[in-house]
C-alpha cells in the first residue's frame, strides 16, 4: 500500500473564476477572434475576447470594461446566451457568452493581441479549448456541418 503524504489542497474542489465573453457578430454574420497575448497562458491561441468578472461587477460590466480595455471599443447590449464549465489545468472558468452586434470606436489591440473576423470553418489556429463550444454551437445555429475549426 502506498503511504505517500496526499496533498489535501490538491484534492480540495477549485473555485471557479467567472469570465465574461464577447461574442462580436457583424451584420455579415462574420464573428471576431483574438489572439491570446505574450505572457499569458496559452498565448498565441485564438479566443473571443473578454476576461474576469471582478467582484461587484455584473457580467455585462465586466465585458463592458474588458472590451474598452483590450479592444478600445465601447459595445452595446449584451445579450447573455450560454454559459459553459472548462476545466483548464491552470484555472477552472465558468464562461459567460455574450453575443454582440453593436459598438462603437476604433479597434485597437491595447495587448499587443492580433484580431481576425471569422467565419465556419475558422481559418486561424491554434484554437482556445473554450472556444471550440462556441463553435459547436454556431455551426448549429447556422445549419453547418463539418469540421468547425
Amino acid at each position: 500500500m502506498d503511504r505517500t503524504p496526499v496533498d489535501v489542497e490538491q484534492q480540495a474542489p477549485r473555485r471557479p473564476v467567472d469570465v465574461a465573453v464577447g461574442v462580436l457578430i457583424d451584420p455579415d454574420g462574420n464573428f471576431l477572434l483574438t489572439s491570446r497575448p505574450e505572457g499569458k497562458v496559452y498565448a498565441g491561441y485564438w479566443e473571443f475576447p473578454g476576461g474576469k468578472v471582478e467582484p461587484g461587477e455584473s457580467v455585462e460590466q465586466a465585458l463592458r470594461r474588458e472590451l474598452h480595455e483590450e479592444l478600445g471599443i465601447t459595445i452595446g447590449a449584451a445579450q447573455p446566451w450560454k454559459v459553459e464549465m472548462v476545466d483548464y489545468p491552470h484555472a477552472l472558468v465558468r464562461l459567460h457568452f455574450c453575443k454582440v452586434y453593436e459598438w462603437q470606436g476604433a479597434f485597437e489591440m491595447r495587448e499587443r493581441q492580433a484580431m481576425a473576423w471569422q467565419t465556419l470553418p475558422v481559418q486561424v489556429a491554434p484554437v482556445l479549448p473554450g472556444t471550440v463550444p462556441v463553435l459547436g454551437w454556431f455551426a448549429a445555429e447556422r445549419g453547418f456541418s463539418g469540421p468547425t475549426h
